[in-house]
């Protein structure tokens, strides 16, 4: 008998360790690209204790230091790089949660997740080892546990969901990354830009299954995306969008001109 891919999201989502859970994620998309496991769309799963998995490092914090550290300094790469690749880690966890928590949606929603669940965690595996190389270690600094507070906000409403991680926190990244790579393009840490081409590249795609999804939702409950959008921003207290907008990557993931239009009002 197969096992389930749901129940299995579930039991890695639950891994604290951070090597264990990015090596487990990847296993599990091999396994269903393979045709190995079983999906039961209907189950209602319980949520044990202890979810999602994570190390007792780093501290997590709601407010960091307003500090700043320099790209040209080695300390100062680690910490940037630290940053992302927490991003990182928690969106393996909110892939592997959105294809255990959601029932009675279509099959292809949860292959979306958990692929995108696989891409993080090649991601997050990749900043590990770059931050190895520069002497320092995932835990080494406090990170920000904002993605992650947001996931659980939106635990029981799947529409805010994707509304509000995929497409607007996650494209947050879209924005934010060229202005880094050039940062630490200027630092000459070459390959930290090409780790973030790779990052840029894929959440592209992460972002357009966010739209994807939101949309279907909205068609499903009979409701406008647009003024649901804004309804849900205010509702859950989202983030405004900040300046330079990629709108090039963001017209790439999905969003419409008139999206981008309103987007680039609200922007700080």
């Amino acid at each position: 008998m197969l096992q389930d891919l749901r129940c299995l999201a579930l039991t890695v989502l639950g891994e604290a360790d951070p090597t264990r859970k990015a090596a487990a994620s990847r296993r599990l998309w091999q396994a269903w690209q393979a045709g190995a496991l079983s999906l039961d769309v209907e189950a209602h799963w319980t949520e044990p204790e202890g979810v999602p998995g994570r190390p007792l490092r780093p501290v997590l914090t709601s407010r960091l230091s307003q500090r700043s550290r320099s790209p040209h300094t080695r300390e100062g790469r680690a910490a940037l790089l630290h940053a992302i690749a927490h991003i990182e880690f928690n969106a393996i966890n909110l892939a592997l949660d959105a294809v255990f928590r959601f029932p009675n949606l279509p099959v292809d929603f949860y292959a979306d997740w958990l692929r995108v669940a696989a891409e993080e965690a090649l991601h997050f595996t990749l900043l590990r080892d770059h931050l190895h190389s520069l002497g320092a270690d995932y835990g080494d600094f406090e990170a920000h546990d904002g993605l992650w507070q947001m996931c659980h906000a939106t635990r029981h409403d799947f529409r805010a969901r994707m509304a509000l991680v995929p497409r607007t926190l996650e494209a947050r990244g879209l924005d934010a990354t060229p202005p880094l790579q050039q940062k630490l393009a200027a630092a000459g840490d070459s390959r930290a830009v090409d780790i973030l081409d790779i990052i840029l590249r894929d959440e592209i795609g992460h972002v357009a299954i966010g739209n994807r999804w939101y949309r279907w939702a909205c068609d499903r409950d009979g409701v406008d995306p647009d003024s649901d959008f804004a309804a849900q921003c205010n509702r859950y207290g989202a983030p405004r969008p900040r300046r330079p907008l990629n709108l090039g990557a963001r017209a790439l993931a999905g969003f419409s001109a008139d999206e981008l239009q309103r987007l680039d009002a609200q922007a700080l």
